[in-house]
């Protein structure tokens, strides 16, 4: 596969009455039209976590019309989920987050095919699931699962979004395979256990998982499009207790370990990295 996008001569034709109505705001948009609605429906996003970033990320790819939406999740609903992880509702309490999301999705846009992974991801199924996307969406919650994100999409050439929660701040950034620094560029490797606190241990504002997930979307629907100025070679930080937002720059690293001149990093793995019998 490739991470270009397709380009298709797109007509009114093309869309049924009902199509052209539910499109209709993303159609008045100049810088959309019938032209930009077909390539969204033609796109293929998955997003890795049903939680609090993938749940509006999921709601807003669905209601796009994103012509196929992943949702990567082992775990189940749970009563605590429900304070930020929008796409859940309390009856759903139990029942597997995949599903739970992907019935969702396809209740508010039937046009879509959703496609519900009730797997976590490891270095062993990854590549399988990630093959068939344009665009990954990393909605997960730890640092081992965000580094297997970065080494697999950048080894397969798949672009995705990044994003990060905790307390009142968020993080994103996206990558572009060959193109843009990774997320190693940035940080090396994942901080030592206990450095870093989770949401389980901190907690978060319910609303901020909104606005990064929100985020992360628009990143995913720009690169469909082909439009706008993507968050590459770019950290995105905000602090919503003050509301402040800020950009970091940087530049892909040449001494990557993944995608460097001399990378040591060159097959996936589960928590640490193999050691390199090599000097680098």
């Amino acid at each position: 596969m490739t991470n270009e996008v397709k380009i298709v001569n797109f007509k009114i034709m093309d869309f049924t009455e009902q199509q052209l109505e539910r499109y209709s705001r993303h159609i008045l948009l100049q810088d959309v039209g019938v032209q930009g609605q077909g390539k969204i429906m033609q796109g293929r996003v998955l997003i890795i976590g049903a939680g609090g970033l993938g749940s509006p990320a999921a709601l807003y790819l669905a209601a796009s019309g994103v012509g196929t939406i992943g949702i990567v999740d082992p775990d189940k609903v749970e009563l605590s989920n429900l304070q930020r992880q929008i796409i859940h509702f309390t009856q759903d309490i139990h029942l597997p987050k995949a599903s739970s999301a992907a019935r969702k999705m396809q209740a508010l846009n039937p046009d879509i095919t959703v496609k519900a992974y009730h797997e976590p991801v490891r270095a062993g199924n990854i590549g399988r699931i990630i093959r068939d996307y344009d665009f990954v969406i990393d909605g997960t919650d730890n640092f081992a699962a965000k580094f297997l994100i970065n080494d697999a999409c950048v080894m397969a050439g798949i672009p995705f979004s990044h994003g990060g929660i905790l307390g009142f701040a968020g993080q994103t950034l996206t990558v572009l395979p060959g193109r843009s620094a990774c997320y190693r560029c940035v940080f090396r490797a994942p901080p030592p256990p206990g450095a870093v606190p989770s949401c389980a241990q901190a907690g978060v504002l319910g609303a901020v998982a909104g606005m990064l997930g929100t985020i992360q979307t628009v990143e995913a629907l720009k690169f469909l499009l082909g439009l706008g100025t993507l968050l590459t070679d770019t950290l995105l930080v905000f602090d919503a207790f003050t509301m402040e937002f800020s950009k970091l720059s940087f530049k892909k690293n040449p001494d990557c370990p993944l995608c460097g001149a001399h990378p040591s990093i060159v097959e996936l793995f589960d928590g640490k990295p193999p050691v390199c019998d090599k000097e680098v």
